[in-house]
């Protein structure tokens, strides 16, 4: 088509002598430190590195390594945030098809009278129009819709990782609260076997009434605890269905064993956490977007180039309609530009730049807010590591106290009330020392948080790009 060959070499041409307007990119520097302050000197003995990927495996159990994967799979919130991905992916591919003229056809047939005389007109036509990036619009707002879109795939990261985590805390939660109901069982044992030897004793009178009743009181104390845990059990049994996008009715979860050591996770080097943060490696696309925005905003001080053609075919006759004198075709250029504008392009670059400003804000603030979250867990799992042994410690030694003073009582040293306040105590200090090491594995599951978990800085899917010659 003859507008067809004129307009390619003029394109090819503009192509050639396009330029990008706006300030190049640089990934704003991030303080960081050569260690973590928490860290001290505690080295973890045994770290289990989760590395990158699935993990959840360096805690070792089966059925949490079955529910990980169905949170990918079914959970509705993460649905919601990968629908969000494809239309940040739909955006960059907007913006490209804004590098290609654009190209209408259409095709009419009229037949009308006057006076005494009928005529026909036929015709069918192409039209083209086309605005070269010679500024670098185009391209930088490509830049900027491939920048969110990457961010949006940070983000359906870091969504993923917060709800694998919040399951992985509610299903050791629960699993702590099954080793709670079988701590409080088998304390209900322990006094039913005191209910009754203080009733053997009181009906022989050895002992008053009263310390009949403590020890029923106890006994029904601590029933009324093991049906409490019940409640919160199936709280969280409902949290992880909801997790794994199943009904709660239609879910259930085994009681399980009870919880050993967690593993101990080496958290590396300060500087490595803003390569693992999706939330940060997300700031971090968000300012780059908004580098790009200063460039668009930048290209409305210069003129637009705009080329159109146009060929077709129009006649009396639609037998003759396709021939060559029916043939009709034109070309043209407009430039325009905006003379005066009140100062309207400059506050548009300003606020550009503002918006830049504030994008570089919260990224270094996310960067202090990861590496305090990574503090705050090593300091939580050194702490509770030495609490934990300390309690240990007082289990053990209740454990010996309580059985001191029920030989004390059998043999009639010691008033019943000395053998309750020794079950109460030892009582206290073994839910104590389960709190502990829940509270270790729930500390454990942030840090891995805190850390990026498995995410290597892959995109959640391929940002579409469209080459260009130079």
């Amino acid at each position: 088509m003859t507008f067809t060959k004129s307009l390619l070499p003029l394109a090819a041409l503009l192509l050639a002598s396009a330029c990008t307007i706006g300030p190049k990119y640089h990934r704003p520097d991030v303080a960081t430190e050569l260690t973590y302050k928490e860290l001290g000197n505690w080295r973890p003995a045994r770290p289990a590195d989760p590395g990158h990927g699935p993990w959840w495996l360096v805690y070792h159990d089966g059925v949490l390594n079955q529910l990980e994967p169905q949170v990918v799979v079914s959970n509705q919130s993460l649905k919601a945030s990968e629908a969000a991905y494809r239309q940040a992916i739909a955006a960059v591919q907007e913006a490209q098809a804004s590098f290609f003229p654009t190209v209408t056809g259409d095709a009419s047939a009229q037949r009308s009278r006057k006076g005494g005389a009928e005529t026909s007109l036929y015709s069918a036509a192409a039209d083209a129009s086309w605005v070269p990036d010679l500024w670098g619009r185009v391209r930088q707002t490509v830049e900027s819709q491939k920048a969110t879109a990457e961010a949006s795939a940070d983000d359906l990261a870091a969504a993923t990782l917060s709800l694998q985590g919040t399951l992985a805390i509610d299903y050791f939660e629960l699993r702590g609260a099954d080793q709670q109901k079988r701590l409080l069982e088998a304390e209900v044992v322990d006094d039913k076997r005191s209910l009754k030897i203080a009733t053997n004793q009181y009906k022989a009178g050895i002992v008053a009434k009263s310390d009949v009743d403590q020890a029923q009181a106890q006994l029904d104390s601590v029933r009324a605890q093991a049906l409490n845990v019940g409640v919160q059990r199936a709280a969280l049994e409902h949290a992880i269905a909801v997790l794994i996008g199943k009904p709660p009715a239609s879910f259930a979860l085994k009681p399980a064993g009870d919880l050993a050591e967690p593993p101990v996770i080496p958290p590396g080097v300060p500087s490595g956490l803003l390569e693992r943060r999706p939330d940060v490696a997300s700031a971090e696309r968000h300012v780059a977007a908004a580098n790009a925005q200063i460039g668009v905003a930048e290209t409305a001080y210069f003129p637009d180039l705009t080329l159109s053609a146009s060929e077709g075919f129009a006649s009396t006759a639609l037998s003759k309609l396709i021939s060559a004198p029916s043939n009709v075709w034109s070309l043209g250029a407009d430039l325009a530009g905006t003379i005066f504008d009140g100062g309207l392009r400059a506050a548009q670059v300003r606020s550009a730049r503002a918006a830049y400003d504030q994008q570089v804000a919260l990224y270094r603030q996310s960067a202090l807010t990861a590496f305090q979250q990574v503090e705050d867990d090593l300091a939580a799992l050194r702490i509770q590591e030495q609490e934990d042994r300390v309690q240990a410690q007082a289990l053990k030694a209740s454990k010996e106290a309580t059985r001191i003073v029920n030989n004390q009582y059998l043999n009639g040293t010691v008033a019943y009330t000395s053998v309750l306040v020794a079950q109460v105590q030892e009582h206290g200090n073994a839910l104590a020392d389960l709190a502990v090491r829940q509270s270790r594995y729930v500390s454990s599951v942030q840090l891995i948080e805190a850390l990026g978990g498995g995410w290597n800085g892959e995109l959640a899917g391929p940002i579409p790009t469209v080459k260009l010659r130079k």
